[in-house]
């Protein structure tokens, strides 16, 4: 294992329909924002995970660190979907050094790929409550095609991958610097992107259930694209609370509500697993990021399809410094739910296991 100072990383999530770029300088006030910006993909360049025009995407994220002077070539990234499992698993207790030259074999019984074609990571959550004599770990394993296939284009755009991470450990990260949870509080992060849903519900701080979803918001603006005849822009306009001329909202919220059932429907069988193995658990909110959490429609679906817990907007800027001398408040403001899994990454540091 090769050893680095704690020194700065840029974050930079690769979705679907984008890719986010975010640098956190770490004062004594605590974070203060250095740069951001998107660069927008062509549509087809990423489909569910999966890099279809890598030589694309390298050229957007070239001229997006070119265009924000970006200085540090150090990049945190993240994947997530199929290629990537997630569970909570129980094994004797042992040392994390005992763990770290047995994971490979405790693991290969709960991952569905060959095991030598994943990298597995592990994090040691404690004691079992019900068996002391046990500890529960959660496992994760990432197919290494898929994170090769993103360093390399990572690489290809003349920057260095010091940290591959997790899409939904991205969001507990972010979480955990901006709000405060209350003991034995247990609250579910949901950041829904062009593609993928990731969810991680967390208790106490400590992620307990993850799962990845492949359906997103691209789905409802191109069927506002199909039935009104517009661009994609307007469609995406629309999808986010805006107005068109000659355009009937109504219409949009019909649109909105039927497309959006899909999603809704995955979010509460999602919840629906997790309490079938956290039987008594309560959910006290839910906090949505992505790009459709800026749609207030959305929000007032998922309130009224899972009832009794509050959802609210994530910000992920909400403990940051964002000078208004270097960002325009609005811009922050408007961007501020695509940049949850990015802030994220950000603050993490190369070292960091």
């Amino acid at each position: 294992m090769i050893f680095f100072p704690k020194k700065d990383v840029v974050g930079l999530d690769i979705g679907s329909s984008s890719v986010k770029l975010l640098e956190l300088e770490e004062t004594k006030a605590g974070y203060r924002l250095k740069n951001v910006g998107i660069g927008f993909f062509p549509s087809g360049a990423i489909i569910d995970g999966a890099l279809r025009e890598p030589g694309v995407v390298a050229d957007i994220i070239r001229n997006l660190v070119s265009n924000l002077k970006v200085k540090n070539k150090n990049v945190a990234a993240s994947i997530s979907g199929h290629s990537v499992i997630i569970k909570s698993i129980s094994l004797p207790i042992m040392t994390e050094q005992e763990l770290e030259e047995s994971i490979k074999w405790e693991a290969e019984q709960y991952i569905p790929f060959e095991i030598d074609d994943v990298n597995i990571d592990f994090q040691i959550l404690g004691e079992n409550p019900e068996d002391k004599s046990r500890m529960n770990v959660l496992l994760v394993a990432a197919k290494l095609d898929m994170i090769n296939e993103y360093t390399a284009v990572i690489k290809e755009a003349g920057l260095n991958t010091v940290i591959m991470d997790i899409d939904s450990f991205a969001l507990e990260n972010m979480f955990e610097a901006n709000y405060s949870s209350e003991d034995g509080e247990t609250i579910a992060l949901i950041d829904i992107g062009a593609s993928i849903l990731n969810m991680n519900v967390l208790k106490n701080g400590v992620s307990v259930f993850t799962r990845d979803v492949s359906i997103g918001g691209n789905k409802i603006t191109a069927e506002i694209q199909k039935r009104k005849d517009l661009s994609y822009e307007e469609a995406e306009t629309l999808k986010m609370g805006g107005e068109i001329e000659g355009i009937d909202l109504s219409d949009i919220e019909e649109i909105v509500r039927d497309v959006s059932l899909p999603l809704v429907v995955e979010i509460k069988r999602s919840l629906d697993f997790f309490w079938a193995t956290f039987v008594e658990e309560q959910i006290s909110k839910i906090y949505l990021s992505g790009g459709l959490s800026k749609s207030a429609r959305f929000k007032r679906i998922i309130e009224n399809r899972v009832a009794d817990v509050p959802v609210e907007v994530l910000n992920p800027f909400a403990n940051i410094d964002c000078s208004e001398k270097s960002f325009d408040p609005e811009y922050i403001e408007y961007i501020a739910p695509l940049m949850a899994v990015g802030v994220g990454l950000a603050l993490r540091r190369v070292g960091d296991k």
